[in-house]
């Protein structure tokens, strides 16, 4: 500390960042009347200094300070009223770590010094709380980049051959038999060897990965409070327990193999809402240095506008949390090199006056980014407000998480009426929601299952939740899965049950893999994985959630082939290359009519109007026309076999079958013949090509 020199320094960037010769210092505050940088020793456990900070430009509290190198560990201090009342909740006593902060050392321990008021007061958040946190909060350490990138080249797989699988990066690697032990629930385990063959094995080309943010949620010390990671603390920092000693360029060194393999990383991210919550929780950062810019306040000011359903709603209409937004995913874009974004509760974060548009603040910057505009952008369309899902409302480029798709599809394979007409809609791209703006086929991401929810094995074997070990009485998750158990609740030996089960599993695989859009897979659900019917396993960091690996039996890798098979199968036909939706354009082909999409019934013959409305319809096909050959996909979701007729135009042609769900028919049960027996819970796929003269 002798050595330092003290000067004005920057107010741009924002952040700590070393030059070199020493490191400057930006801090947005608006409101704050003083602030000081806390500097700590290499462990954040002694505070050897503490500056104040005495340039403020537009809002930036700013300092350099010469001969200070990377790996200072450092902390903010911010003076101003306390006032709770007013949205005023500044204390000094509380050591907030820098909202741009590239790397942290330390744990947080939960203790009632994090909390801004004193939680032994019976006047609650109102009162002011003297306990220093410093003792259990992590710090600041400030980075200098030296990881060496060897040339990596971005894969930008165009999404019409975009297969995505999401996973987490501590449940994929923790029981991993061939993942070394030290690496096990960390980035390097997913960047493993035996993880990428197993990626290239599958077909995957975009690893969808739940939020890696820093987020510290585990208020007890354990891992079982928030093993999703939805509670963020930093939006430029890896979470500490996926890396190794601590290292960030571990998660550089994932996403380098991915590349090397050709494959895409897009991350879960959450700008939605913090850890820090509501006017009941802790003061760890946004709410200690400017409460009233941070967050959206009720009109009394002591309390929260929460359309996240956790607390609070982070205020992105401020142009200077906007930016800190943006300089986020511009940070994992440009020097992290991930491909791609899913943005939780995008609704939330689309508002302008409490009120979703397309032309807030948020859309309109990512809109015009150089950088965002080359990856892919995924938004959850919905938050936890009435007003708040609008799927189908976001811009030209942008993809969307379709829930739509994920609920018909289930309703159709547990063998529901009154399902056919908005199934064929889904199937086929959602053109009702996203055909606008000229927006693609691709805009919809087709899913059944996603971490939020039962898993594919699940939606056979239970009818009702089971989420007692939550801790919630059973109250959490959603109760409307749209599952059916078979006929028996759980685990079963019945023989009849399990073929049950196993045929509709594949039917809905190849249903989502076969449909236009961008596939959705989950990571587990390809060899039948089980949470034992929790649908809402966001506290559950055990084998509930852990994926295990050498459970797998033979059924299981029956299926892991067929989903090989089937994603195989997607990125070799020329119909999934498409880019437009089906508007009904009419060729000639072999003399006949046809359009590029036609619906046909188990008579052979064109939907009608009566057809559409049958209410007890449960199968339907549809004949796909590419300009070179047709291809002929039939979904039967009926309990029995059912026997349906060749339409005259496809009878004279050749027909190949692709795919058989079921794996019941040979050849010599549809080759050559004017009906076909097709059955139950199946999908076939047959390709038709011109006859040789």
């Amino acid at each position: 500390m002798d050595k330092i020199r003290v000067h004005d320094g920057k107010s741009y960037p924002l952040g700590s960042v070393y030059d070199g010769k020493g490191v400057n210092f930006a801090l947005f505050s608006k409101n704050a009347e003083k602030v000081e940088l806390c500097l700590f020793d290499e462990f954040g456990v002694k505070e050897v200094g503490r500056i104040a900070i005495l340039s403020n430009d537009n809002n930036i509290w700013h300092i350099y300070i010469e001969n200070l190198q990377p790996g200072q560990v450092y902390g903010y201090r911010v003076y101003g009223p306390y006032k709770p009342q007013e949205g005023k909740r500044f204390n000094p006593n509380k050591l907030l770590l820098d909202p741009y902060a590239k790397k942290v050392v330390g744990k947080l321990i939960w203790h009632k010094a994090l909390f801004g008021y004193d939680t032994d007061s019976p006047e609650g958040d109102l009162s002011f709380s003297k306990l220093d946190s410093a003792p259990y909060v992590p710090k600041a350490v400030v980075v200098e980049n030296t990881f060496d990138w060897e040339n990596d080249k971005k894969p930008s797989v165009p999404y019409e051959n975009t297969v995505i699988y999401e996973t987490h990066v501590r449940g994929y690697t923790m029981l991993h038999p061939q993942v070394e032990n030290s690496h096990r629930g960390k980035f390097l385990g997913m960047a493993s060897n035996a993880v990428m063959s197993y990626l290239d094995y599958l077909g995957i080309t975009t690893i969808e990965l739940l939020p890696v943010f820093a987020f510290y949620g585990n208020k007890d010390g354990m891992y079982t409070d928030n093993y999703w990671g939805y509670e963020t603390l930093s939006y430029f920092v890896p979470e500490a327990k996926y890396l190794t000693n601590n290292n960030i360029d571990d998660f550089k060194q994932m996403v380098k193999t991915f590349h090397r393999h050709n494959k895409e990383v897009i991350l879960d991210v959450v700008y939605n809402h913090t850890i820090e919550g509501n006017e009941k929780g802790p003061t760890l950062c946004y709410r200690g240095i400017d409460n009233e810019s941070y967050y959206i306040l009720q009109d009394n000011r002591r309390f929260y506008v929460d359309t996240t359903g956790c607390g609070a709603s982070f205020n992105i209409q401020n142009p200077y949390v906007l930016t800190l937004v943006m300089d986020s995913l511009r940070y994992w874009a440009e020097e992290m090199h991930v491909d791609g974004f899913r943005l939780d509760l995008a609704s939330s974060m689309g508002r302008v006056n409490n009120k979703f548009s397309m032309e807030s603040g948020f859309l309109m910057s990512a809109r015009q980014d150089d950088t965002l505009r080359q990856v892919k952008m995924i938004v959850e369309p919905w938050d936890a407000t009435i007003g708040g899902y609008k799927i189908g409302a976001y811009p030209p480029g942008w993809a969307e998480w379709n829930d739509r798709y994920r609920d018909v599809i289930r309703r159709f394979w547990r063998g529901d009426t009154k399902q056919v007409g908005e199934f064929a809609s889904r199937i086929t791209g959602s053109s009702d929601i996203f055909r606008y703006n000229n927006r693609d086929i691709w805009s919809s991401i087709n899913f059944i299952t996603a971490h939020d929810g039962f898993t594919l094995k699940d939606l056979v074997c239970y009818n009702d939740k089971h989420n007692a070990i939550n801790g919630e009485n059973n109250n959490d998750g959603n109760s409307a899965n749209w599952s059916w158990n078979s006929g028996t609740e759980g685990e079963s030996d019945n023989p009849t049950i399990l073929m049950n089960r196993q045929q509709r599993m594949r039917a809905m695989l190849a249903t989502l893999l076969l449909s236009f859009g961008t596939p959705m897979l989950v990571a587990g659900d390809e060899f039948g994985n089980t949470q034992f019917g929790n649908n809402n396993p966001y506290c559950q960091d055990n084998v509930y959630t852990w994926l295990v690996w050498e459970a797998i039996d033979n059924d299981d890798a029956k299926l892991q082939k067929y989903v090989h098979k089937l994603i195989k199968l997607r990125h070799k036909l020329n119909i999934y290359q498409r880019r437009d939706f089906f508007d009904g354009n009419i060729w000639n082909y072999a003399g006949k009519k046809v359009k590029d999409l036609m619906w046909l019934t188990e008579s052979g013959k064109e939907f009608s109007i009566q057809d559409w409305t049958d209410e007890g319809r449960k199968s339907i096909s549809c004949l796909i026309f590419d300009g070179t050959d047709s291809y002929w996909l039939i979904f039967n979701s009926h309990s029995q076999p059912e026997t349906w007729y060749v339409p005259e135009f496809i009878g004279k042609q050749k027909r190949e079958l692709l795919l058989d769900s079921s794996e019941i028919l040979k050849p010599t049960d549809y080759a050559n013949k004017n009906n076909i027996e097709i059955p139950a819970w199946c999908v076939l796929l047959f390709k038709v090509s011109k006859a040789e003269e």
